[in-house]
């Protein structure tokens, strides 16, 4: 127990241990530099606690439950029986189990944990609050720091998190019963991912987007897949319209108002609201000004190439350093922070960073697509391989979606890749790594890939490109 104040030194100083921030730690350690990491409340951070993890489980848990209930074109009849209690039992033992094993490997890598919540006091110092009564804080001094406190859903006035009926994507995730109805204001990635799941659970769910399509900025043909999908699934979906308020409905549950840019109004019957319309920067109570730390006018700390702020000694990782806010883009972020305070030539290279959207069928994206390479001064060439010609996708049952493959046409180089259909989100690393090694579409055509495999279908859309596929019609 720490009562009073001390102070205590240590070489770098990491603040927030999510995918950047403990990723951050132990790489330090690694290379033999004394590190500390605060964390004020759970190892992992949003990632694994309220975000990427538990999302995924509750995500694989609805879709096997569906996949059972609508399998009678294989020979498969059921009428499975889900336990939402259990299902979210289990979701959160697989997060426990994660988290703690994060807080293990910072021990093992020899990072010092303290709990608490850090504030800039100086360029060199930070206040540590212990939480608890009589806990009291300590000083931490330091010669480098890392910050990476992560970030939080976005609140829109007039729908209140504390609202037992208004949640967010962290009260979505803990749920354990299914509304009846679902209104889902934002028809981004978290919009759609959970707007599938609890479709596929049950619930009768609306989604409300401002824009005129759902995420954006995804090309046309992508995301018609997903949309199309979704209202397979019952999903119904209303554009150009803007949530403005909640009431009580006469029935007890809920009347969603939404108001359109020309004023017009509509109402949708609802017992349980999402709101999913981004992501803002945790820094409350971190004091970056106290530091000298620059913010731009959404809150995010401003960072160069090698992660580091106005103030060279203290980097930024992570969502609180803005896009492309994903918790891989962080982990890396994190190591190039750790190698830069460690003396090494490391920088951010964004050109091979994918990027995948957990619905149904999956996303999933690296590099360019055809119109960023034309910008770029590319004179590109593309190649396109659909599932339904795919032998291993008609023996899932799920054709949806093609591998899209762009490359320069003149050298041959992959400059990038979009893919819609099941697994993408694996597919799509073998893409992000033909642009990280300067692969050409030769490379990825001429190597020799698995049958029957989703992952052919990569190989053929390479073929394609080059205008000599075998298992779809060359362009």
């Amino acid at each position: 127990m720490v009562v009073g104040d001390v102070t205590t030194g240590t070489e770098v100083l990491v603040i927030g241990a999510g995918p950047g921030g403990y990723v951050a730690a132990i790489r330090a350690a690694q290379k033999g530099l004394d590190t500390t990491l605060v964390e004020k409340d759970a190892y992992g951070g949003a990632c694994l606690n309220r975000g990427c993890i538990p999302s995924k489980a509750l995500i694989t848990g609805s879709g096997l439950a569906h996949e059972a209930g609508n399998a009678e074109f294989m020979g498969v009849h059921a009428d499975p029986a889900v336990d939402m209690g259990k299902m979210v039992e289990w979701k959160d033992g697989v997060v426990d189990g994660l988290t703690s094993g994060v807080e293990k490997l910072c021990k093992a890598n020899g990072v010092n944990l303290v709990a608490g919540t850090a504030s800039f006091t100086g360029e060199n110092t930070v206040r540590v609050a212990h939480g608890g009564e009589g806990q009291g804080s300590e000083t931490l001094s330091f010669e480098h720091a890392v910050v990476a406190t992560g970030s939080r859903p976005v609140q829109i006035p007039g729908f209140d998190f504390a609202e037992d009926h208004v949640w967010s994507s962290a009260e979505a995730l803990d749920a354990e019963t299914v509304p009846d109805r679902l209104g889902v204001v934002g028809g981004g990635y978290i919009g759609m991912e959970l707007a599938t799941t609890y479709a596929k659970l049950g619930a009768d769910v609306t989604v409300v987007e401002m824009l005129d399509d759902i995420l954006d900025p995804y090309e046309d043909d992508v995301k018609r897949i997903v949309r199309k999908r979704a209202e397979e699934l019952g999903v119904e979906f209303h554009f150009g319209e803007g949530a403005s308020e909640w009431s009580e409905a006469p029935d007890g549950g809920y009347l969603l108002h939404t108001e359109t840019e020309a004023g017009d109004e509509s109402t949708y019957g609802v017992d349980r609201i999402l709101v999913a319309v981004g992501r803002q920067p945790v820094t409350d109570g971190l004091d970056p000004g106290a530091a000298g730390i620059e913010t731009d006018d959404r809150g995010f700390v401003e960072t160069d190439d090698r992660t580091r702020t106005a103030v060279e000694h203290i980097h930024a990782v992570g969502d609180v350093a803005g896009d492309p806010m994903l918790a891989h883009a962080a982990s890396n972020e994190g190591i190039v922070a750790a190698e830069v305070i460690a003396g090494e030539p490391a920088a951010l290279d964004r050109q091979a960073v994918p990027a995948a959207v957990f619905t149904d069928p999956e996303i999933g994206t690296v590099g360019m697509t055809e119109a960023d390479a034309e910008d770029a001064g590319f004179d590109p060439v593309v190649g396109q391989m659909p599932f339904n010609a795919s032998g291993r996708a008609m023996t899932t049952g799920h054709t949806e979606g093609f591998v899209r493959i762009v490359a320069d046409e003149e050298a041959g180089f992959v400059l990038g890749a979009q893919i819609v259909g099941p697994e993408a989100s694996e597919l799509i690393a073998e893409v992000a790594l033909a642009i990280e090694m300067g692969a050409t579409l030769e490379d990825v055509a001429a190597t020799v890939h698995t049958h029957p495999t989703l992952a052919e279908a990569v190989m053929e859309a390479a073929e394609n490109a080059r205008g000599q596929a075998i298992h779809t019609l060359n362009r």
